[in-house]
């Protein structure tokens, strides 16, 4: 039975129809006599006409608020469906390097409150930004774009390991133009988010990369640099290229051939420890890399001498 019906049922009764039972003057549990204390329906409850009429509003109300609730999920669940689409539309943009569809894409949705739309626009900004053709200006504007996207992304979902990593390369890039305090300031900043990103997903070999890249810098830092950042920390960032080579043959071990830099990388950093068998084995591995992006086409362009 519907909840209208229901309700139908304890409705009071029309005015001419066969009154309630009267509670006789004297019977137990009344004080005294009660006079004319008839307890039809209409007359407890006063006039029938106004009842009736809040039941049904309250019957409509219930409706009306079941209505809601079953839309209300219907337009979660729809929009949810559209952000998978987008998704799947921005994923497929990527891996087919199609960097300024995908970026004009994603703006579209800047913005969303989903960390997954989040990362991804900031991974599409500072892609851009690395593009040939962006002007220094468009580049400076694009990088810090980015790093309030990854911001976002992070603030959104702090347990999303991609949110970490990219939050930690666009504050790298952003380092480029604060100067070398900022730089160096940020570099404990950097690695934290790293190191979680990997602990939050220790099959990415992006993450693992970018760790060994870091080891790799703090490795090869100029001697005045070092001397700055001594100036400025008790205990500045330091790495050896031993660590940073662990990394790079540990992106290599998850994802085989993942990305011609870490090829390189894994070359430059057998020449730095002076083992040229390896790393021109490394080296050739790089030049040998299918371009598929504009940064791999910039790797195979970088050959160190062996």
């Amino acid at each position: 039975m519907s909840l209208a019906a229901r309700l139908w049922r304890f409705l009071p009764l029309r005015r001419g129809a066969a009154p309630g039972p009267r509670l006789p003057a004297g019977t137990s549990g009344s004080r005294g006599h009660c006079g004319r204390c008839r307890f039809r329906g209409f007359e407890v409850m006063g006039n029938p006409g106004t009842f009736k009429r809040g039941l049904l509003l309250s019957a409509l109300s219930y409706w009306g608020f079941e209505t809601y609730q079953v839309i209300s999920q219907a337009a979660v669940v729809h929009a949810a469906a559209k952000v998978e689409e987008i998704l799947e539309q921005a994923d497929y943009l990527y891996e087919s390097g199609e960097t300024e569809k995908l970026y004009q894409l994603l703006t579209q949705y800047k913005e969303s409150e989903d960390a997954e739309l989040l990362w991804r626009l900031a991974r599409a900004s500072r892609d851009v930004a690395q593009l040939s053709r962006t002007s220094e200006e468009e580049k400076k504007l694009l990088v810090y774009e980015a790093l309030e996207y990854a911001k976002r992304a992070l603030q959104k979902n702090e347990s999303h390991f991609a949110a970490h990593k990219w939050y930690a390369i666009c504050l790298s890039d952003v380092g480029d133009y604060e100067g070398i305090k900022a730089k160096i300031a940020n570099a404990y900043i950097i690695k934290e988010h790293f190191e979680k990103a990997i602990e939050l997903n220790p099959k990415d070999a992006t993450s693992i990369h970018l760790m060994g890249i870091w080891c790799y810098t703090f490795a090869e830092m100029p001697w005045y640099q070092r001397r700055i950042a001594e100036m400025l920390f008790a205990t500045p960032p330091s790495s050896t290229y031993e660590k940073a080579l662990g990394y790079f043959h540990r992106a290599e071990q998850v994802d085989p051939n993942f990305y011609s830099k870490n090829l390189l990388l894994l070359g430059k950093t057998y020449l730095k420890l002076h083992n040229k068998k390896l790393a021109a084995f490394w080296l050739m591995k790089a030049k040998d890399y299918p371009a598929h992006t504009e940064e791999d086409k910039q790797t195979m362009d970088v050959r160190p001498t062996v």
